[in-house]
């Protein structure tokens, strides 16, 4: 199946087609962020997500959620273009991009089985109580050290 971008509701569609065997009946997964100068801890991050389950949903900060959250120097790639690189990943399934500053509208319109969130966001995981409500579990995935949008961005400015 090649990844592809979708609207909410088509992603709700794709997920219980999965979920309920329309594709190959598994366990759907989520995360989701900025994803906006994509590095090696993105891409590692986004394989343990998939291993988690049988399909992958990452969920994309719209260029106006990236600025409410990061400032109004980002994101440096726009939303298309982000999108269109994860859906290059093998990784990933299906992206969905959302302008809320957080996915919790988003997770509860397509109930996955997993969400996965980094260890850095241990303290809040928005979602986890729909994903748990439902009988889903949260995981927490390991960050791999210097690796960050932030210090790719610092790195590139000679800082």
């Amino acid at each position: 199946m090649r990844p592809q971008l979708l609207n909410r509701e088509q992603a709700r569609q794709f997920c219980r087609d999965i979920q309920s065997g329309g594709h190959f009946s598994g366990k759907v997964v989520f995360t989701n962020g900025c994803f906006d100068i994509l590095h090696r801890g993105h891409v590692t991050y986004l394989e343990f997500a998939r291993a988690q389950g049988d399909a992958l949903v990452v969920g994309l900060n719209s260029d106006a959620s990236v600025r409410r959250l990061k400032g109004p120097t980002r994101p440096v790639n726009n939303e298309v273009d982000r999108a269109y690189v994860l859906c290059g990943l093998r990784a990933v399934d299906a992206v969905v991009v959302f302008d809320e500053d957080e996915p919790r509208d988003l997770i509860a319109a397509i109930e996955p089985d997993v969400l996965v969130k980094g260890k850095d966001w241990a303290h809040y995981v928005s979602g986890r109580d729909i994903v748990e409500a439902r009988g889903g579990r949260v995981v927490l995935a390991d960050m791999v050290e210097g690796h960050s949008t932030t210090a790719t961005i610092a790195r590139s400015r000679g800082a």
